[in-house]
C-alpha cells in the first residue's frame, strides 16, 4: 500500500506551537526563528487545505480543525521515538561478531580480544573465518580483519606497514616453508609447504625451515623468542581491519578498533 507523504517538519512545529500557543515560545524551543514557524505553520496550512491558527485579542488560538488531530500526533511522536529507541537498541549489544583469517585469530587478534575483553565483563566475541571470503550482509558481521593492498570498498584502518619477516630458529633447516600467498621464490626451493602462514611460522618454530610470512603475524612469536628473524621483506600488502560504514559508526566498533590500534 503506497503511504501518504507527511509533512513532519511542518507537523513537529504544529506540535510546539499548539503547546505554547506562541510562535516565538515554539521558536525558541525549536532553535529557529518565529518567521520560520510562521512559513511552517502557512506551508502545513496549505498542505493540508486547512487553516491550523487564529490570532484574537487574547493571542494566538488553536482552530476546531488544529485541535482536532493533536491527540493522535503526539501519540505518532510518541511512537516515533519508540521505534528510535528500538532501532538504537543494538548499540547496547555488547557481542562483537568478528572475521579474520584463522591463522592471525590465532596468532594475533585471540590474545588481544583476551586482553580488551578484561576492560568490560560483558564483552561478548563470535569469531569467524574470513578465510573462504567475506560477505556482511550474510554474515551479521561487525568488523572484519583482512590481508589485502587497500581497504576496498568499506570503511577501514591499516594495522601494520611491515611487510613480510622471514623467521626460523638458530639450529633449524634454513630451507623454506611455502604456504598460499607466500614470497613465489619460497614456493620453487620449499623443503615443506603448508594451509597458511601461521603453520608456516609454527614449523619454522619447530625447526623444518625458514617461513616468510607477514610481520604481524609474527610478532608474537618473536617477542617470545620461539623464532629469530633472518630478513625482512617490503610488501603491497597489509592487515586491514575493515566494515561498512553503518557498522564503523557503532561506538562498540569503533571502542574495538580504538583497543586493536593503540
Amino acid at each position: 500500500m503506497k503511504r501518504t507523504h507527511l509533512p513532519l517538519n511542518g507537523l513537529r512545529v504544529l506540535d510546539a506551537a499548539a503547546r505554547h500557543l506562541s510562535f516565538t515560545r515554539a521558536a525558541d524551543e525549536l532553535a529557529v526563528t518565529p518567521a520560520a514557524v510562521g512559513q511552517q505553520i502557512r506551508a502545513l496550512e496549505d498542505t493540508l487545505g486547512v487553516v491550523l491558527f487564529r490570532r484574537t485579542t487574547r493571542g494566538l488560538e488553536l482552530t476546531p480543525e488544529g485541535e482536532a488531530g493533536l491527540d493522535a500526533l503526539r501519540s505518532g511522536f510518541l511512537e516515533f521515538e519508540e521505534a528510535v529507541r528500538a532501532m538504537q537498541s543494538g548499540q547496547s549489544s555488547k557481542t562483537l561478531t568478528i572475521a579474520a583469517p584463522r591463522d592471525l585469530t590465532a596468532k594475533w587478534l585471540a590474545p588481544r580480544l583476551a586482553t580488551y575483553a578484561r576492560t568490560d565483563s560483558e564483552l561478548r566475541f563470535v569469531l569467524l573465518s574470513s578465510d573462504d571470503g567475506l560477505d556482511f550482509t550474510q554474515a551479521n558481521l561487525d568488523l572484519a580483519l583482512c590481508f589485502a593492498t587497500a581497504k576496498g570498498e568499506h570503511e577501514g584502518v591499516m594495522l601494520a606497514t611491515e611487510g613480510y619477516a622471514t623467521v626460523g630458529t638458530p639450529d633449524g633447516a634454513d630451507t623454506p616453508i611455502s604456504w598460499p600467498g607466500c614470497p613465489a621464490a619460497d614456493v620453487k626451493t620449499a623443503g615443506l609447504s603448508v594451509a597458511d602462514a601461521g603453520l608456516a611460522l609454527d614449523a619454522a618454530a619447530a625447526g623444518f625451515g625458514r617461513a616468510t610470512v607477514p610481520a604481524l603475524l609474527a610478532a608474537g612469536d618473536l617477542a617470545a623468542g620461539r623464532v629469530a628473524r633472518f630478513a625482512e621483506t617490503p610488501s603491497s600488502h597489509a592487515y586491514w581491519l575493515i566494515a561498512p560504514l553503518p557498522q564503523w559508526r557503532q561506538k562498540k566498533v569503533r571502542a574495538l578498533v580504538a583497543a586493536l590500534t593503540d
